[in-house]
């Protein structure tokens, strides 16, 4: 346990509105703040900031993610607890606790990032060494010096073990080389180089830290063309993108997203510097949210090929999920943005951008995909495609623009294409209300994955919730409580555990506050914590009301389970009951 008096520093040192201001944008709503979630997809900020509290903490109404500043970190930027404190105290110039910093994982992760920089080094260097044709290929791809060193661009030579070798020398462990997959072991068990005769493109994250590799092959046919790093302790390719480190740092509200590479730095070398890439793999949702919390606009700039135009479609309804507004980049006479920049200069391509088509005229083209437009068919297939596409827009004016402008293009009556697309939105709601109903039947038999004992035992779990809630805001009365109720005797594993370790922290003599229970529980269980110090703000808990909880748990072996969810006025109720049933006993 970290002393709290270097925890309350660090927090008051690092406010949680700067730091997730730093992540999202923030918005205030009276003297709370909000944001879109990071950790979902939304459109209506749902996240709430309490920046100006005794202890101050974020939660999310939609997704339940919640805690302090310390969790917030660990969830954004993927942390052990250490490492978030870590990361903190050094963005507040603040010194360790020293008997803290043999952390097992945070020394690992460590290791990790600084093997990684002395291996992003070491390709570096090969560029210049005797094997040239790394650096002759980046000089055929016309990349100057200045963006080669600004990438860190490198060289993988054709030893199988140059790495492995040079890592060595600086004390670096075969067991270290496997866990950031800079190296295999072969079936003989020989540890081998895995980027081999390769152009290494390191990859950084928000912090500037190289946390992994891709590498293109510079050998004719070889196979894979680009080979990137698997998922490694400090590196998940699904959450980061490539050169997000440099775009963060554009003043522009929109992000270029391109397919490789190659695209990202060619168009960063043509002035472009808020442009990234996904890193070997489809786009993710995660990846999305990240963009949201820099942008508001994403111009989607794919190779024109069949693949290209088919992860557009996909990229546009993630982005669109994330809260951005997508736009599709047309090129012409030139199959990606690198050869685009080469053959018509950073001028055309910047042209380009501004006339990007916005996600529905795009969609609205591609409907004529695969049809044959002189025949009746093709036109009905296409109108049946493109009543879909204007249905998907909740905004009824802009609807009605596009819907005015199809209707010209096909030649079709407004009034009747209307009518499609007014019968097509009145059949998704009416199946969006069956989706409802069945989530709200079955609400009694869902799981809580953080709490999942919760479900069978509701009126249990929120006479320990209110238990809980009543001792964060009372803390002092924690010995009367105690003397009432003991921690086996709450119902669902984790407010247990929630009840004993707040039972151990405050007899041990600290104060009250949420990191009391940041290196004990995970960031997710930090949510359902936050959740009842929040969703709770506006109910009253009294002496009686703990009481009345107290009673419904002593009482739980002689109670038959209730499985259906009760709503705050049914267990409310359920007090009324119990006393009266009091009284006349």
């Amino acid at each position: 346990m970290l002393p709290q008096e270097f925890l309350y520093q660090l927090k008051q040192a690092n406010p949680i509105d700067q730091v997730m201001g730093s992540y999202v944008r923030l918005v205030r709503a009276g003297s709370l703040l909000k944001c879109q979630c990071p950790f979902h997809s939304e459109k209506t900020p749902s996240c709430v900031v309490y920046a100006n509290t005794q202890d101050p903490h974020f939660y999310c109404f939609g997704c339940h993610a919640g805690g302090d500043v310390i969790t917030f970190l660990m969830k954004i930027e993927g942390l052990s607890y250490m490492d978030a404190v870590q990361m903190l105290a050094e963005r507040a110039g603040m010194q360790m606790p020293q008997q803290e910093l043999d952390n097992g994982e945070g020394k690992r992760r460590t290791r990790l990032l600084e093997l990684n920089r002395a291996a992003a080094r070491w390709f570096y260097e090969q560029l210049t060494g005797s094997d040239k044709r790394g650096l002759i290929y980046l000089k055929e791809r016309q990349l100057k010096p200045e963006i080669i060193r600004k990438y860190g661009l490198g060289f993988a030579p054709e030893s199988w073990s140059g790495l492995a070798d040079a890592m060595r020398r600086l004390g670096y462990t075969d067991k270290e080389l496997i866990d950031a997959n800079l190296c295999s072991v072969s079936k003989n068990g020989t540890l081998y180089d895995r980027f081999r005769n390769r152009v290494m493109f390191p990859i950084f994250d928000l912090r500037g830290s190289v946390i992994a590799f891709g590498g293109r092959t510079i050998v004719p046919g070889g196979e894979p063309k680009y080979l990137n790093s698997s998922d490694t302790l400090v590196f998940k390719k699904g959450r980061n993108l490539f050169s997000m480190n440099f775009a963060k740092k554009s003043q522009s509200k929109r992000l270029i997203l391109a397919e490789g590479y190659m695209d990202v730095i060619a168009i960063h070398q043509g002035g472009f510097e808020n442009v990234v890439a996904s890193l070997g793999t489809a786009l993710t949702p995660d990846q999305c949210r990240l963009m949201r919390q820099y942008a508001e606009e994403v111009v989607i700039s794919y190779d024109s090929d069949a693949a290209g135009q088919n992860a557009t479609l996909k990229a546009v309804n993630l982005l669109r999920a994330a809260g951005l507004r997508p736009r599709i980049l047309h090129m012409h006479d030139a199959k990606d943005p690198d050869e685009y920049i080469k053959k018509f200069g950073p001028g055309r391509f910047r042209l380009l951008l501004e006339e990007a088509d916005d996600a529905v005229s795009y969609e609205l083209q591609r409907c004529r995909d695969g049809t044959d437009p002189a025949s009746e068919d093709g036109t009905i297939t296409a109108l049946h495609r493109a009543v879909s596409v204007l249905a998907d827009i909740e905004n009824e004016l802009e609807r009605n623009v596009y819907l005015s402008r199809t209707a010209k293009e096909y030649d079709i009556s407004p009034e009747i294409l209307n009518t499609q697309v007014e019968r097509e939105i009145k059949k998704r709601r009416a199946g969006q209300k069956k989706q409802v109903w069945r989530a709200v039947t079955a609400a009694g038999m869902m799981r809580d994955p953080v709490n999942p004992e919760a479900a069978s035992h509701r009126k249990e779990a929120k006479a320990e919730e209110m238990i809980l809630c009543y001792l964060f805001r009372n803390p002092d009365a924690l010995e009367q409580v105690l003397a009432q109720i003991a921690p086996e005797d709450f119902v669902t594993g984790l407010n247990r555990r929630i009840y004993a370790a707040l039972a151990e922290k405050l007899t041990a003599g600290y104060p009250f506050s949420l990191s009391l229970f940041n290196d004990s529980f995970s960031p997710d269980e930090m949510g359902h914590i936050t959740g009842i110090f929040s969703k709770n703000a506006d109910i009253t808990v009294s002496e009686q009301s703990v009481r009345d909880c107290i009673a419904v748990l002593k009482d739980h072996p002689q109670t038959a389970v209730n499985p259906e969810s009760l709503s705050d006025e049914d267990f409310s109720a359920s007090f009324d009951r119990l006393r009266q049933k009091k009284k006349s006993n």
